[in-house]
């Protein structure tokens, strides 16, 4: 009897071809030699099976059920519906973090393996019906091998989707225990520094971005610009703000802001560098007191001034009302014309850094 070619949606021309029956026996009494053999060859050839990731007795696991799988379905049409074997391959190698095409190119070679092993009674004997078996065989097997990478691949991007997520929230929780200053279980700064790959002690700075409107973000997609510069971060997003602590190192504070300049969509605050994580919670107040000192719908970069006073006007507002009255609350007693000529001699000393002389000549 001659074989259809192709997909055979009926099991009985699969039971009733002796020559059909006679392959797959071979290959299945091959199974255990077979899929040694194709273990071997991933541990040879794929770098990936050779880490700590993948255990070998995970790797021949895998192997052995996704072998038996396609061979059962070549046997029995009718298991074809079942795909757990591939669905179980790819959630288990996405969340091991193996690489979508490692995990397709050892399937393809276990197909390979397998029809090599089929071909082999075929060469054995003269009977021409053997080649239509073959040739039906193949369109079985290669359609098979199409559905299971589809499940798989399937199974794979869903499961690292769920990955990417939950890493997000945990990324986004640790920053938050950072900035609260009250870190939950598993942290110490330090711990808490080792899961967002932040050092625990080194140059360190908050930025605060406004979020523009609702589902906008003041500063998009910088968490991948500054890592694409070699600045590592990690950030949380609110409803009205996102906050991120920044990994500085050597000249990079210039690389910050420039990045910062370059994506700002709203008014962006930066704190001073510190060097601890546990200040965290103080440098996000400094980088908040930055971003209320820019101008309202301005998109811009303000860095919090680092001199003590600036800070301690920050750290206590009532403190710095108490030290403006203090020393020039005489100055606001006096008529709105002279208020006014004083403090702006004032400001242009400082502005020209207490040179008298370049002070009055900004003035006059």
């Amino acid at each position: 009897m001659a074989v259809t070619v192709g997909r055979t949606d009926d099991p009985k021309d699969h039971a009733e071809d002796p020559r059909l029956a006679e392959l797959v026996g071979h290959v299945t009494e091959r199974l255990p030699a077979l899929i040694e053999a194709h273990v071997a060859y991933l541990l040879r050839e794929i770098e990936v099976y050779r880490g700590d990731v993948i255990s070998r007795d995970d790797l021949r696991r895998s192997v052995d059920h996704n072998m038996r799988y396609l061979v059962a379905t070549l046997a029995e049409p009718a298991q074809a519906s079942d795909f757990t074997a591939p669905r179980e391959t790819g959630r288990r190698r996405a969340n091991q973090g193996v690489p979508l095409p490692e995990v397709l190119r050892a399937y393809r070679t276990a197909l390979a393996t397998l029809w090599a092993a089929m071909t082999e009674p075929a060469q054995q004997v003269r009977d021409p019906r053997m080649v239509d078996t073959l040739i039906a065989l193949a369109g079985q097997l290669w359609q098979r091998g199409d559905e299971y990478t589809t499940e798989l691949t399937e199974s794979y991007r869903a499961t690292t989707t769920e990955v990417t997520v939950a890493q997000h929230q945990r990324r986004s929780a640790l920053a938050e225990a950072l900035f609260t200053g009250a870190p939950g279980p598993e942290s110490a700064p330090w711990e808490v520094s080792r899961l967002l790959g932040l050092p625990p002690d080194g140059e360190l700075a908050v930025v605060v971005a406004e979020n523009p409107s609702t589902g906008a973000e003041g500063l998009p997609r910088v968490e991948a610009l500054l890592a694409g510069r070699g600045l590592v971060s990690a950030w949380r997003l609110s409803s009205a703000l996102k906050m991120g602590v920044v990994s500085l190192r050597g000249s990079q504070w210039d690389e910050l802001l420039d990045t910062l300049r370059g994506t700002a969509r709203s008014r962006v605050g930066v704190s001073p560098v510190y060097s601890s994580l546990r200040d965290t919670p103080r440098a996000l107040h400094l980088a908040r007191v930055a971003l209320a000192g820019a101008g309202a719908g301005q998109a811009e970069v303000t860095v919090f001034d680092p001199s003590p006073l600036a800070a301690l006007v920050a750290h206590d507002k009532s403190e710095g009302k108490r030290i403006v009255q203090r020393v020039l609350g005489a100055v606001f007693e006096l008529p709105a014309e002279d208020r006014v000529v004083l403090l702006d001699t004032l400001r242009a000393w400082f502005e020209r850094a207490g040179n008298a002389e370049q002070a009055a000549e900004q003035l006059y």
